[in-house]
């Protein structure tokens, strides 16, 4: 699909383009990452994207549920997504990293995507998703003090490429 895109005429590819940014979205808030295992335990389990809370204003997602499950994985995190379509078609990928500034790449999608993480204080987290190592999604993430809900902001751009920020709430299973 990226050598189709990169040969595609211009108006298909910000089609393109702009159907990847939901994707994106989720993708970046569903990668969250801590510095220790003992401040990772409130983020091993499992997240389901509550849509009735959330505000998209970047356009409707995709999917109709959104499960990430975030285990340890040697030094890091291993994050495992499954989003369900509109029509039932299942999307799975797999993520794993650390908390380091550096990019990992996101497995399962034709794209090089990338996401970059840095912690912010005791519950936050910044995000830098990139495509092709172009960014195209900046992303705070916060967890609640108990450790049952994640609120995540993204700002990303929506169909007519205007910067608008999509908030998610996460609820831990």
């Amino acid at each position: 699909m990226l050598s189709i895109l990169r040969h595609a005429p211009r108006d298909r590819y910000h089609h393109e383009e702009r159907a990847q940014t939901p994707i994106l979205f989720f993708v970046t808030i569903l990668t969250i990452l801590t510095p220790s295992g003992q401040d990772r335990e409130p983020l091993f389990g499992t997240w389901r994207l509550n849509f009735a809370e959330s505000t998209f204003a970047s356009g409707p997602p995709p999917y109709v549920r959104v499960t990430c499950k975030i285990d340890p994985w040697e030094d890091g995190l291993k994050v495992t997504y499954d989003m369900v379509g509109e029509r039932g078609g299942v999307t799975h990928w797999e993520w794993t990293g650390k908390l380091d500034g550096k990019d990992y790449a996101l497995q399962g999608i034709e794209e090089v995507v990338t996401n970059g993480y840095r912690q912010i204080g005791d519950h936050g987290y910044d995000v830098v998703a990139k495509t092709d190592g172009r960014i195209t999604t900046i992303t705070r993430i916060v967890i609640s003090s108990d450790g049952k809900v994640m609120t995540v902001s993204s700002t990303v751009s929506n169909a007519q490429g205007q910067r608008v920020v999509n908030t998610a709430i996460y609820k831990k299973r």
